[in-house]
């Protein structure tokens, strides 16, 4: 019995003194010894508002009864719009966008936009950037910034050049061609 006690105070003491393995860090690696790597990707994003399966959906909208906008100032839409290969939406889909932009100009139309274009094609099949970014919608060319990534585009940075390929003024549908130069690892 005696040789029991000592034997679990033993075993006591070396689960005090061990180091635990389920630490909440680990070693250090620097990015810095990797090859940083340059992709440029083109597409076409298609963002509908009207029809019966849009693919931006107006989420939030101010109370403001001056002016008859269809999205006045302080409107928020959320979208799941697809990322076309070719400018028709009938051309192969490589992925979405989706996120949120909301109107955020009083004066020249202009959002404020986050996406996350998730990749379901090709190389990049899994993988995402992340743009967010002030978007003045009024200019045919525009940029924005390239804040994050996932998958093969983990700490990504960039810029993500934007013109306007086709808009209905009435409707608000939308294509945008999109020039995208990431930096990866």
């Amino acid at each position: 019995m005696e040789g029991m006690q000592v034997l679990g105070l033993a075993l006591i003491l070396y689960m005090i003194t061990t180091h635990a393995h389920g630490q909440y860090y680990s070693q250090s690696v620097s990015y810095e010894s990797l090859p940083e790597k340059t992709t440029n990707l083109h597409f076409f994003f298609h963002d509908t508002l009207s029809g019966k399966n849009p693919s931006a959906v107006l989420v939030a909208r101010p109370n403001i009864t001056t002016g008859q906008s269809v999205a006045p100032f302080g409107s928020v839409f959320v979208i799941d719009d697809p990322l076309t290969v070719g400018p028709e939406l009938t051309s192969e889909v490589i992925g979405n966008a989706q996120g949120l932009y909301v109107l955020s100009s009083q004066d020249i139309p202009s959002l404020v936009v986050y996406f996350d274009f998730g990749f379901t094609s090709g190389e990049f099949n899994g993988s995402s950037i992340s743009v967010f970014s002030r978007n003045p919608i009024i200019n045919t060319e525009r940029e924005l910034a390239v804040v994050g990534g996932r998958g093969k585009f983990r700490l990504a940075r960039g810029f993500a050049q934007l013109k306007t390929y086709f808009i209905n003024a009435s409707s608000g549908d939308a294509i945008v061609e999109y020039n995208v130069t990431v930096l990866h690892y």
